[in-house]
């Protein structure tokens, strides 16, 4: 299948724009591939200290140069619910890979924060910059040059970044990642986001609040609304590091267990002691980053990969742009409705046909690069079949060829929009991202009085005292990665949502993020460059005319040039950035890069 224009045109770009670092990163990654096991070269004082803890028989492969050892890096903790399910994944993966003639070591921890625990908190500075902790961690647990592959064990939000960014710099090595799937669909989408909206508009206390929450969010698995975390799994899938189908098979399943030991036997034939060496700073080349856009764009997916992909692209030395976002957004069709952007769930969607039936679709219309490598078969084809069990074991078999929901899950022939989630915006504002397959037609362009807030509580104290209940602009600046590490913002949905339903032309402007849970309120989010960093915000004044036109692709304040440019910044809110772990992070405010080149400290 011939891949569509638009899709060659941006992949050639990138590979055009990336030759010089792309090429630095593939010699340096090819200069540390060894000849047998890279323990081999070890003095005798160094692999005894490897092995030391290790059985008899796993210390009698270790000395030998003919037996793969893998690294198992885990973000398990027991009380972020999507990680719960891994705490016996490593004795279930060690056995399968004794089972396949390999050993395998648990290389180390990486810290796993919840964004869901943290709204609205202190510890939501933390978050981005936990994805860059992640990295580095997962770089020392695989430092000790004992390992032949990796298996990264985690989920949520900055954590599957952080592990993939991390394996890059090891990138000679085959890694996979091993999925724990989703809880069980509990109260409906729906109905909680309307008690959210009474709570917000005052008409339910914080028991029936609390209530409705914990009917949602109930059990072990990953959260089941399309967020960054499940967003996180299908662009694993779609960009060949999980097994197929592998993303949204609950825990706890025989079918769930299944696939974590095939993995374990699967990533001893990818490394150089097999017969399919494929090393991920390899097999995440340029179309593997152009399939994961369209994947993103097509399922109307967290806003938050607009960094993280661009992040994750910088650490295979590819320059991957907000630009390309746009302009394959304009191609790619939009086929799925999951909450927020609908009121099904990933379990609603992964029984309508999942990752098979969109990789299918998206493959049948040119919008993918079907031969992308990946770690589950010689190329993004094998993505188009379902696992199952047989005697115990995981068999793959061709999916279903027509969605079994329109409503959640549609082909591209009649897709919920002719456009993808995502657009660009710019102006003399900036640029920035807006998460558009929430939000209706009528309510994407606005142009009102804008009311300037230094942080969300200052907007909820504004709501509270009516002082918002008109139409408006909400500016929330100083919330970029310089000011304050770039805290999602969720806390303003519910009353920016409540204002719209009462007839009120409403939109958010800031340099936040809203990440997977943006609703259907026009929101400019990561405007790039942040104020802080003297970026344009810093010069808007409550009353100035905003306007954001998310489908013309514009954002600006209708300020005359000459008056905008000499006006004065606006002072910066006190230093707030200590207490819960903040003041730690100060050297990473003082480093990080923008968001539209990923907001990294790294690169």
């Amino acid at each position: 299948m011939a891949v569509h224009p638009v899709l060659a045109a941006v992949t050639r770009r990138v590979v055009e724009r990336s030759a010089g670092s792309r090429g630095a990163y593939l010699d340096r990654i090819r200069a540390a591939r060894s000849e047998g096991p890279v323990r081999g070269g070890m003095g005798c004082a160094n692999l005894a200290h490897g092995f030391a803890a290790c059985g008899v028989q796993d210390k009698l492969w270790l000395r030998g140069d003919v037996t793969p050892n893998i690294a198992i890096v885990s973000a398990y903790n027991d009380m972020l619910s999507a990680h719960q399910p891994l705490q016996d994944y490593p004795d279930v993966l060690k056995a399968a890979i004794r089972a396949g003639g390999g050993t395998a070591q648990f290389a180390g921890g990486v810290p796993a924060m919840c964004d869901g625990i943290t709204q609205g908190r202190a510890g939501m500075e933390l978050s981005l910059f936990s994805r860059d902790v992640v990295a580095m961690a997962t770089a020392v647990a695989l430092s000790h040059d004992m390992f032949d592959g990796a298996l990264l064990l985690g989920v949520c939000d900055k954590i599957v970044p952080g592990l993939v960014i991390g394996a890059l710099s090891f990138g000679h090595l085959p890694v996979l990642l091993v999925p724990a799937g989703p809880m069980a669909s509990g109260l409906p989408n729906g109905e909680k986001a309307k008690v959210r909206k009474r709570f917000a508009a005052g008409e339910i206390g914080r028991e029936q609040l609390l209530a409705a929450e914990a009917a949602s969010y109930h059990s072990p698995g990953t959260c089941t609304f399309y967020g960054t975390a499940n967003s996180n799994q299908l662009l694993m899938e779609v960009m060949g590091l999980h097994l197929p189908g592998a993303s949204f098979v609950p825990p706890g399943t025989k079918l769930r267990e299944a696939l974590t030991e095939a993995a374990g036997r699967r990533v001893l034939k990818l490394t150089d002691l097999g017969d399919g060496y494929t090393p991920i700073g390899e097999l995440l080349d340029e179309r593997a980053f152009v399939n994961g856009v369209v994947a993103l764009l097509a399922t109307g997916g967290s806003t938050n990969h607009t960094l993280h992909l661009v992040a994750m692209a910088a650490a295979a030395g590819i320059e991957l742009t907000w630009d390309d976002f746009d302009e394959l957004s304009k191609v790619t069709p939009l086929l799925t409705r999951l909450y927020p952007n609908g009121t099904a769930d990933v379990n609603h969607f992964h029984a309508a046909g999942g990752t098979a039936f969109l990789i299918g679709e998206l493959i049948d219309a040119g919008l993918l690069h079907e031969d992308a490598r990946t770690v589950g078969g010689d190329t993004l084809a094998a993505y188009r079949n379902v696992p199952e069990l047989v005697g115990g074991k995981v068999e793959w078999r061709a999916a279903v060829g027509e969605s079994g929901d329109t409503e959640v899950l549609r082909p591209v022939a009649e897709p919920f929009d002719s456009h993808g989630g995502l657009h660009t915006v710019r102006g003399n504002l900036g640029r920035a991202v807006v998460k558009v397959s929430a939000v209706r037609p009528e309510h994407r362009a606005i142009e009102a009085p804008a009311r300037v807030f230094d942080s969300q509580e200052a907007l909820q104290e504004a709501f509270a005292a009516g002082e918002l209940d008109r139409d408006v602009v909400a500016v929330v600046r100083n919330q970029g990665p310089r000011a304050n590490g770039m805290p999602e913002l969720h806390r303003l949905t519910p009353p920016l949502s409540v204002l719209q339903d009462r007839g009120h032309r409403v939109a958010l402007v800031t340099d936040g993020r809203m990440s997977g849970a943006s609703g259907a309120v026009p929101a400019a989010i990561h405007v790039s460059p942040e104020a802080a960093a003297g970026g344009p915000l810093a010069r808007v004044r409550d009353g100035d005319v905003v306007r954001l036109d998310a489908d013309a692709g514009v954002l600006e304040v209708l300020v005359p040039d000459e008056e905008f440019a000499v006006r004065e910044a606006a002072a910066p809110p006190p230093d707030q950035t200590y207490g819960t772990g903040r003041e730690l992070f100060q050297v990473f405010r003082h480093a990080v890069g923008p968001a539209e080149r990923g907001a990294g400290v790294l690169s």
